[in-house]
């Protein structure tokens, strides 16, 4: 049966506090709508997206994916949203109704709610809570069978009693919205038009209403606030800690680490407290990462160590290299096999050769390194003329001396030596030193300053 999926997102979410919608706040490092749509892609291309409070940033959000929006311009209920998408359903098959502030409900969960529809049948998400105040509760029959759907506000002192509440989550056949939707009504405490009326309608045409539990509560669990936000948010993580050490990687602290994307890991790596992944992140067997590191969109090669307080984005990282601690590695840096930078070093843009070494407090940028070269302590390399970017190119077993200016464009030949403390701007040729420094001078009959009274 095809499968269209409408996401509600149009409420504005004012126990937020922000000038940001609700569903555009970040989970995980992605919007609450993001993680929605992404889960719906897995079912259908058919995705349309109701909008109402700060439709034009959800919009600009999703401006490059292929999603119908539809606006809500008068906030009057779920069943008054889901009609602003009615124009473009299709009135055959099956419609999965999903939530923009209900981020994390499971794939499986939906396959099987979805696989309740037929043209006689629908699927309803329910879930039992200890406390299920606030939420809609399911009355059933005495045989079990759902009768209705009560709102908290509208339930009697008996209905309240029952734990078992609506997630809102709902799959249905197509014909039943386009023919029950404008047959809702606006008569309750709340003046709105409930999509949950939808079950007492299906019960009394005869059409089956077979429930589905998920297999964690959190699946149904939305964000009216941030704090909700952050208890989400932990249980995500700790879902992503638990998948990674069954998959061998030790986690100093479970909860002290942030998957903000996809983490992909070899075998035995080691990673320390309050790390960040975001964006895809792959790391080789036996990466050891220390504390406190942001590793962005980046490889990771095998057997290589990345200490403390390192930050790595756009980059790939080659076996057996060291990085850090305090190091930046910056957007286009390739560090090959056996390399190393140390700390306080920030690389841009930039390709370190097998062997080779960058061990303190330089910058190097738009800069090429052969293999087993030498970087000296306080060396930069004068890349940027205020207008354009210029190339430093730097050979095979070249030492270049502590606290020197290369000053791009500049040609570092094979094997060449350059001195302590040089400003160097032409080429330094092959197996010879290269100094440039200013003549050192002394002044014999100079007098110490002295204070003025």
């Amino acid at each position: 049966m095809d499968v269209s999926v409408v996401v509600l997102a149009a409420g504005q979410g004012s126990r937020m506090k922000s000038a940001i919608p609700k569903v555009l706040h970040r989970l995980a490092g992605r919007p609450l709508a993001a993680h929605v749509v992404d889960t719906a892609r897995q079912f259908t291309s058919d995705i349309s997206v109701v909008v109402g409070h700060g439709a034009e940033q959800v919009r600009q959000f999703f401006a490059d994916q292929s999603i119908k929006f539809c606006l809500q311009a008068e906030q009057l209920g779920t069943g008054h949203a889901v009609a602003q998408a009615l124009p473009d359903l299709p009135k055959e098959g099956a419609v999965l109704i999903l939530y923009g502030d209900v981020p994390l409900t499971k794939k499986e969960t939906l396959e099987v709610l979805v696989s309740k529809v037929t043209h006689h049948s629908m699927g309803l998400l329910t879930v039992n809570l200890d406390d299920p105040t606030g939420y809609g509760r399911i009355v059933r029959d005495s045989g079990g069978n759902v009768q209705c759907i009560v709102e908290h506000k509208d339930a009697t002192k008996e209905e309240l009693k029952i734990s078992e509440i609506n997630s809102g989550i709902i799959a249905v056949p197509a014909w039943m919205l386009h023919e029950w939707l404008p047959k809702l009504s606006n008569n309750n405490s709340q003046g709105e038009y409930y999509l949950t009326d939808l079950i007492a309608m299906a019960v009394a045409e005869g059409v089956a209403v077979q429930t589905v539990h998920p297999v964690d509560v959190e699946e149904t669990l939305g964000v009216n606030n941030r704090v909700q936000l952050a208890q989400l948010e932990r249980w995500y993580q700790d879902q992503v800690a638990e998948c990674l050490m069954v998959a061998g990687v030790t986690l100093q602290d479970p909860s002290r680490i942030d998957v903000r994307g996809t983490l992909t890991t070899g075998l035995d790596c080691w990673i320390d407290v309050n790390c960040v992944f975001e964006g895809d992140v792959t790391l080789g067997d036996n990466v050891i990462i220390g504390s406190n590191c942001v590793i962005r969109n980046s490889t990771i090669a095998a057997n290589t160590v990345i200490e403390s307080n390192t930050v790595i984005d756009q980059s790939d990282i080659g076996e057996n290299v060291t990085i850090g601690p305090f190091a930046r590695i910056r957007p286009g840096t390739q560090m090959h096999a056996n390399s190393k930078v140390g700390n306080f070093v920030e690389t841009k843009k930039s390709v370190i050769g097998e062997g080779s070494k960058v061990n303190h407090l330089s910058y190097i940028g738009d800069t090429s390194i052969g293999a087993n070269s030498n970087i000296g302590a306080g060396t930069i390399t004068c890349n940027y003329d205020g207008v354009n970017k210029f190339k430093t190119s730097i050979g095979n077993n070249a030492f270049v001396g502590s606290n020197s200016t290369l000053v791009a464009p500049v040609n570092i030949e094979d094997g060449a030596f350059v001195g302590a403390g040089s400003v160097i701007t032409k080429t330094a040729p092959t197996e010879q030193l290269t100094v440039g420094r200013a003549r050192q001078v002394t002044l014999p009959n100079w007098k110490k300053p002295s204070k003025k009274s």
